[in-house]
């Protein structure tokens, strides 16, 4: 496809969401050359945007320079998995902490426990034959509502960087727990943090708002060390394991 002048800021942002969604579904392999000419046919675009949208995910660390010249698919390692998590824990405890000591707007605090309530349902009959995909909706739906809500875009945008990190985002564990016998006890668990949450930010317990929210990333850890001690199953479920070295799969105690 011939190149032409400058490029749409919305094609130019099309092409590195679309280039970092495959990254984290793992769709190329660690080491794997990431070429603009085959990454621009199969985006059907030219090799600008994709060229523009490569340094992007350079500077996000979720590739690295090729010795070849351009770009290749960088391989994590577990510790940068877990901190990134911590890291989600800290900001969302922060923006739990403001919710509470400023107050809630009505609005917000309803869609918060509409949230809970969609939780509840999910979990109102016994057994395990809970419906994931509806769990992670929710799950997604609250944790945004926990950050946008809190008015603080500073730490919004950091919680947005930090989240392109494979593995880093709320719900981005929660298939390994679909396979797990433990894995409706886990998220049952995780739902009951979310319940209590929620009411501290009611109550304006600021203190209490933020420690749950940095105790409640304890569950995706979990799931993390289950996936980094049985790879094979958890590849099935999340493909983009394979970017995550195995070595020193387990966190430091």
């Amino acid at each position: 496809m011939p190149e032409s002048g400058p490029l749409p800021v919305s094609q130019q942002a099309r092409v590195l969401i679309q280039l970092r969604d495959l990254i984290l579904k793992g769709e190329f392999a660690p080491g794997e050359r990431l070429a603009e000419i085959p990454l621009a046919a199969k985006l059907g675009v030219s090799r600008t945007p994709v060229r523009i949208a490569l340094a992007t995910l350079e500077r996000e660390g979720l590739v690295a320079p090729s010795g070849s010249g351009g770009y290749a698919m960088r391989r994590f390692t577990p510790k940068e998995i877990y901190d990134a998590i911590d890291v989600r824990g800290q900001l969302e405890g922060m923006a739990a902490r403001l919710l509470a000591e400023r107050g809630a707007p009505p609005k917000l605090l309803a869609a918060l426990k509409d949230c809970v309530r969609d939780g509840d349902e999910l979990f109102r009959h016994d057994g395990h034959d809970l419906d994931y995909g509806a769990y992670a909706e929710m799950n997604t739906r609250l944790h945004g509502l926990l950050v946008e809500g809190c008015g603080n875009q500073a730490l919004a945008r950091a919680i947005e960087i930090n989240n392109r990190l494979p593995f880093a985002p709320a719900s981005a564990m929660l298939p390994m727990q679909s396979s797990l016998e433990e894995g409706h006890r886990w998220m049952l668990f995780a739902h009951m943090q979310h319940r209590s949450l929620v009411w501290a930010i009611e109550h304006g317990q600021g203190a209490r708002a933020e420690a749950i929210a940095q105790e409640h990333v304890q569950v995706p850890k979990l799931n993390l060390d289950y996936a980094l001690e049985r790879p094979e199953t958890a590849a099935k479920l999340m493909p983009a394991l394979k970017l995550v070295s195995a070595e020193a799969g387990k966190r430091e105690k």
